[in-house]
């Protein structure tokens, strides 16, 4: 089948006017001898984009390698056939969905496409944050639930995340069901979208499981009142609404807010990367912060899942605080707090390892999963879950993903009862230090062109595998394709107690690289960090790795 034929069989059954226009487009001026708009029709049909465990994420364009109403119809058909396998008694799915463009759109196309295939259907009712949809599945005791999201990625981008409920618990889809609903996908596209069965008989959910997450989240604050100065960005996501409720269930103190990144925006027009994580992100939030003579801010994500925090150092400088020193401030809270009881403190691999310590601390277990969100929720007896890209999940009983709401509301609790006692962050960073030793992390990401750029490199990294970094001896590699976990991360252990994680991304066309380093003291860890990454960059600008831009 030639290029154009593809592209003439997709155009004749997209519903959407842009995505229908943009492709008519390409081929008119393909046909014309444009070998550019010619390349590009090619690689818009190269394959598809690929359902797995992070269900579907991409460019929103047309064609079978971006996210649109034809991809996404033949993901909800694909879905609908595996629900009806996997709960044929009594087969109901929940969808939600945050403020990107068409998010709406797919969503609602989903719920046609359920509702009709004989599924009780529930739909969420406006953009609302991911941890609303993930404890709507266990409210509703739904076989399955779908958030149309992209999280943080750029403006451009959308995304499809699929959770399976009842015996599965709640959580993201994991393997096989990844590979068995994509089977069905497969299956789906032999037949055009606007063939399938279509129905308006699903229900639009009122605010009843809104207020009921609302108010299990505001009971999580239980420490003692006080005055909190602090900042919050939704940044031009769906969080504010939802977090300004919750606090006011809870008789928190509200937070002055970013008014320029408070509403929902598919553009993100303050920032390159709506991602607190990324340089520049929380500038407005800083500025504020500075106005206001804040002590600390937080950040939201996009579709609220995550939570950033940044403050000001003893010379009154402001810096975002990694995912790994958010992560282990709550679970050293979380440990004390709960110390006598039974339950699992679980990060994963990608993550501090100083949680371990922690663990071992206060008596608790300590689980290490594979990189994502999915395999902490399903960690039995969960107490709490942390990865270091700033996802937390502080009440596992109420939902089985990460939740940047839960966390704010944590958090605020950890500043309460350090208030209690007369100190402040600094402070709970300086005892942390003393009771655990210095821990810090860092990353380097190398973006790449095409995806096949990532397996070359990551088999460049096996094939030149190095025996030492920076001087230092590789004490112990691992590789994760090769052990139980059969996944494709590979794990450097340095004589001098370093540690360096490579992995592909799950979200973006990025590999990843992730240290970690310990030291006596916060300056002293600092010195290693820099003198590993320095070590690790010259390393991999090494011709045989070809990664000349970190």
């Amino acid at each position: 089948m030639t290029v154009f034929t593809q592209a003439e069989n997709w155009l004749k059954q997209d519903p959407d006017p842009e995505t229908h226009a943009e492709l008519s487009q390409l081929i008119n001026a393909a046909r014309a001898g444009d070998e550019v708009a010619h390349t590009e029709l090619k690689h818009r049909f190269d394959g598809r984009l690929q359902f797995g465990t992070a269900g579907l994420r991409g460019r929103q364009q047309a064609g079978s390698m971006g996210m649109n109403r034809v991809l996404v119809s033949q993901a909800a058909k694909g879905l609908a056939d595996y629900i009806l396998q996997f709960d044929p008694q009594t087969p109901s799915i929940v969808i939600g969905y945050d403020g990107r463009k068409n998010s709406d759109i797919y969503a609602k196309d989903t719920a046609e496409i359920m509702a009709a295939a004989g599924i009780k259907t529930w739909l969420l009712p406006r953009c609302l944050p991911t941890p609303v949809l993930a404890y709507a599945i266990q409210h509703l005791d739904t076989s399955a639930g779908v958030m149309v999201t992209a999280s943080h990625n750029p403006p451009a981008d959308n995304g499809y995340k699929v959770y399976l409920g009842k015996s599965n618990g709640g959580g993201q889809i994991v393997s096989p069901a990844d590979e068995e609903i994509a089977q069905l996908i497969d299956k789906a596209t032999e037949t055009p979208i606007n063939e399938y069965p279509r129905s308006t008989q699903y229900i639009t959910l009122d605010e009843t499981v809104i207020d009921a997450y609302i108010a299990k989240t505001a009971a999580l604050a239980q420490e003692p009142a006080c005055e909190l100065n602090y900042v919050y960005t939704a940044m031009h996501g769906v969080g504010k609404e939802v977090l300004l409720k919750t606090l006011n269930a809870a008789n928190l103190p509200l937070p002055h807010i970013v008014a320029e990144q408070a509403e929902p925006d598919a553009a993100f027009s303050t920032v390159a990367f709506p991602n607190p994580e990324e340089k520049g992100a929380l500038d407005l939030a800083i500025a504020l912060a500075k106005k206001h003579q804040a002590e600390f801010i937080l950040a939201n994500d996009p579709d609220a899942d995550r939570l950033a925090v940044a403050i000001a150092d003893e010379n009154g400088e402001w810096k975002p605080l990694h995912g790994n020193t958010v992560g282990c401030y709550l679970a050293w809270y979380l440990a004390k707090k709960n110390q006598g009881k039974q339950g699992t403190l679980a990060c994963s691999l990608v993550s501090s390892p100083a949680l371990a310590s922690i663990a071992q601390k206060y008596g608790f277990a300590n689980e290490e999963t594979l990189t994502g969100f999915k395999y902490i929720a399903k960690t039995e007896n969960l107490l709490f879950g942390f990865e270091e890209a700033l996802g937390y999940l502080v009440d596992p009983d109420k939902v089985r993903d990460k939740d940047g709401i839960s966390a704010a509301i944590v958090f605020l609790d950890l500043v309460r009862s350090l208030k209690a006692q007369g100190k402040t962050l600094l402070d709970y960073a300086h005892d942390f230090t003393q009771m655990f030793g210095a821990f810090i992390s860092s990353q380097i990401s190398i973006r790449v062109n095409e995806l096949p750029d990532i397996a070359k490199l990551m088999a460049a990294m096996r094939e030149h595998r190095p025996n030492q970094i920076g001087g230092q001896e590789v004490a112990q590699f691992i590789d994760h394709l090769h052990t139980d976990r059969q996944s494709d991360i590979l794990v450097f252990y340095l004589a001098n107690g370093c540690r360096l994680i490579v992995r592909p991304s799950g979200t973006e066309p990025k590999v990843k690289f992730y240290l970690d380093a310990k030291g006596e003291t916060a300056a002293h860890a600092q010195e290693v960090l820099q003198a590993f990454d320095q070590a690790v960059r010259e390393l991999l600008r090494q011709e045989k790795y070809g990664s000349q831009n970190c």
